[in-house]
């Protein structure tokens, strides 16, 4: 059983060695199957194992979306915010207009208008030398310039502040991407150079710069205030608030009568011209109130062409310049010695001759030697010696203060630029400065200070400060305006002796008007040398008067500034004071008539030669008078229209506006004194209410509807071709 058992025992292991050969090397049915399972088993575990790798791969990216998001919206979000702001949307300063400058009788002597100015913004250019290309001949510049200032890449550049409307309506048309419009105000002066000094200017960005625009900037100017203003990439604007008409300034009124000022302007230019002055300058007041009708200056300043004026021809010297007003300031002085009772009238003063020799320095009378004259005949006779003896009567302290009092040394407080002039205090004074100030020399005053110091004179002696704005703010009442400087019998006094300038032997004849009483004062101011050391050869010719005299209504004030022709105030600035005070007393009516006026002559008995001859010529001026008046009211009104720039046409009627700009439609209506009322928008008047040919009174109103399509030229306004 062993050996069985050891056979059997040494067998077995050869056999499981055999059977694990066939395993290995003769693979089954079944063990064929199994590769392929193990195939699918294997590919099923790598699409399980990309689906993770995507799935984390997703997940991954989800993530940084989200982060970016994060970064985009938190992190970053003001950045960009901030950017996109920039880049689509503007803050713009919308300003209100300007007030209107109005004259007393509510004519615009100075309004604003709505216009356009270029900008660019470089950054959304689409083609730089293509927008060059296209707008160089609309702004009428070269296209190297503008490719220049478009490479500057800033995000606002000014082109043209201002443009005509048809060059911002041929811009608008182009539709150039970054080049935009931008509503402005421009300042239109209707009348053109009418107290052109006076009214002022402003600058480029509606800020007063001179004159009653300047000194009223305040009240002129429209608020301002910011607007954001959202623009797609061809700069046109899509949304925008309309505020400016909200925020316009207050209007300012004036107490100029146009009319009177075109009488000033019209009398003193021709002065000037004859005279050769360098310049010449009229003012105007109105005695019972204090009001300034008229302040006129030639050459005259066109503020619509500031550009092209020099500081010499728009400064206003009337208030701004002071000189030695000369004997103009007499009557002032003698009004202090009459008030003092130093003197009467007929009081006599030796006159030396016509020089006295001072130990200080000679003192002559004009081309006269008078011995023993009146005190009436000082002034009258216009003798500096007998003034200058005067003055040393009242002695500094006195004629000081009476010169504080008439406002000299000190500004009138009109509300514009003037100066104070130049009035030292009495300690400062030698006695030789005292006798030559009793004559209107070493000391200066301006234009305006003496039309106050007339006024005060005219007024009965009572300090009633002068107005330029009507109903001011602040202003002091009639009724307490200041204190009696001089008596009533003073003035009148005063008066009566410059009335013997006039129609007396005095040295203001030809200031005479037939049945008027004047009076008045001639003045020739020597100038001092620019050195210091001395007076020059030039003068300054004035004149100031007061009409009528028994019951005064206006003073008027004449200068002429180093005439070539003669110097002598009497001479030039007389005449100049008869023309306006004629023309002025006539618009309001106060001529007497004809036979008043011819009642005069019973006096010729008592008048010399040549005062009858005299009056022998101002019969023959009355003569024409009527005819004067009857063609007063048409001639004023011709003139107006041609200084103001406008047709002949009769301005009662409504003129046809349609097919005109905007602005020329402005101009039209306000020449007739209509302020028009502006429906919808654009550059063109499609049609008008009331139509052509209607009326125009004193209440008419009009309203024009606008339109950005010019109208065909066979519907057009034959004025708009012009």
């Amino acid at each position: 059983m062993r050996p069985n058992s050891s056979s059997s025992s040494s067998h077995m292991p050869g056999r499981r060695r055999v059977n694990r050969r066939i395993v290995q090397n003769q693979p089954s049915a079944a063990q064929g199957k199994g590769l392929f399972s193990r195939i699918r088993t294997r590919w099923s575990w790598l699409i399980g194992q990309r689906f993770h790798y995507a799935a984390a791969l997703f997940v991954i990216c989800w993530l940084l979306l989200w982060f970016r998001a994060f970064e985009v919206q938190v992190l970053l979000g003001p950045v960009y915010s901030d950017m996109a702001e920039r880049q689509h949307t503007y803050t713009e300063v919308i300003e209100g207009a300007r007030g209107s400058i109005l004259d007393r009788n509510g004519r615009v002597l100075a309004r604003s208008v709505t216009c356009q100015s270029v900008y660019a913004n470089p950054r959304v250019m689409e083609d730089i030398n293509d927008a060059a290309k296209r707008l160089a001949p609309l702004l009428k510049r070269s296209e190297a310039d503008l490719a220049s200032v478009f490479r500057k890449n800033k995000a606002f550049i000014w082109l043209e502040r201002k443009v005509d409307d048809a060059t911002a309506t041929a811009i608008q048309k182009e539709g150039i991407p970054g080049i935009g419009l931008s509503r402005e105000f421009e300042r239109v002066y209707p009348y053109r150079h009418l107290a052109g000094q006076l009214l002022g200017f402003v600058g480029m960005d509606s800020h007063g710069l001179e004159g009653v625009e300047l000194a009223y900037d305040d009240r002129l100017r429209g608020t301002s205030v910011k607007s954001r203003v959202s623009r797609n990439a061809a700069e046109k604007i899509l949304n925008q608030e309309e505020t400016a008409a909200d925020r316009r300034g207050e209007d300012v009124t004036l107490t100029l009568d146009v009319q009177i000022q075109f009488i000033a302007e019209d009398v003193i230019a021709d002065a000037v011209e004859a005279s050769g002055a360098r310049w010449g300058g009229v003012l105007i007041s109105d005695v019972a109130t204090g009001e300034i009708l008229a302040w006129a200056q030639y050459p005259f300043f066109n503020p619509n062409n500031y550009r092209e004026a020099s500081s010499a021809i728009y400064r206003n010297r009337l208030s701004g310049d002071s000189l030695e007003p000369g004997s103009t300031f007499k009557p002032l002085v003698m009004a202090a010695a009459l008030q003092e009772k130093l003197v009467t009238p007929e009081t006599k003063i030796f006159c030396e001759n016509g020089v006295w020799r001072t130990r200080y320095a000679p003192i002559r009378d004009d081309t006269h030697a008078y011995a023993d004259l009146t005190a009436t005949e000082i002034i009258s006779r216009s003798s500096n010696i007998g003034m200058a003896k005067i003055g040393l009567m009242l002695g500094a302290p006195k004629l000081h203060a009476y010169l504080e009092k008439l406002g000299f040394g000190q500004r009138t407080g009109i509300g514009i630029h003037e100066s104070r002039g130049i009035l030292r205090a009495p300690r400062d004074w030698s006695e030789l400065d005292l006798m030559s100030a009793s004559f209107g020399q070493s000391l200066s005053v301006t234009g305006i200070q003496m039309l106050q110091a007339y006024t005060i004179l005219a007024d009965g002696g009572e300090f009633r400060p002068l107005s330029l704005v009507m109903d001011e703010p602040g202003q002091s009442s009639v009724a307490a305006s200041g204190q009696r400087i001089f008596s009533q019998k003073t003035t009148r006094t005063v008066l009566k002796m410059m009335e013997e300038t006039v129609d007396g032997d005095g040295t203001g004849s030809r200031a005479r008007i037939p049945g008027i009483r004047v009076a008045g004062k001639t003045g020739t101011a020597q100038k001092a040398d620019h050195s210091g050391r001395g007076y020059s050869r030039k003068r300054l010719a004035s004149f100031g008067g007061i009409v009528p005299a028994d019951n005064p209504r206006y003073v008027i004030y004449v200068m002429l500034d180093e005439p070539t022709t003669t110097g002598y105030g009497g001479a030039i600035a007389a005449p100049v004071f008869q023309k306006v005070a004629s023309r002025t007393l006539a618009y309001n009516g106060y001529l007497p008539d004809v036979t008043f006026a011819m009642a005069e002559k019973a006096k010729e008995e008592k008048l010399t030669p040549a005062q009858k001859a005299q009056r022998e010529k101002d019969a023959v001026y009355l003569a024409n008078l009527a005819k004067y008046r009857a063609e007063k009211a048409r001639k004023e009104r011709e003139r107006a229209r041609k200084l103001a720039g406008q047709a002949m046409a009769d301005r009662t009627i409504m003129p046809n506006l349609r097919g005109l700009t905007l602005r020329k439609t402005i101009e039209t209506c306000v020449a007739r004194g209509i302020v028009p009322t502006m429906e919808g928008s654009g550059t063109f008047v499609l049609r008008q209410s009331p139509p052509p040919g209607t009326p125009v009174t004193d209440d008419s109103t009009c309203t024009v509807w606008l339109t950005d399509t010019p109208l065909p030229a066979e519907a057009q306004n034959p004025a708009s071709k012009e």
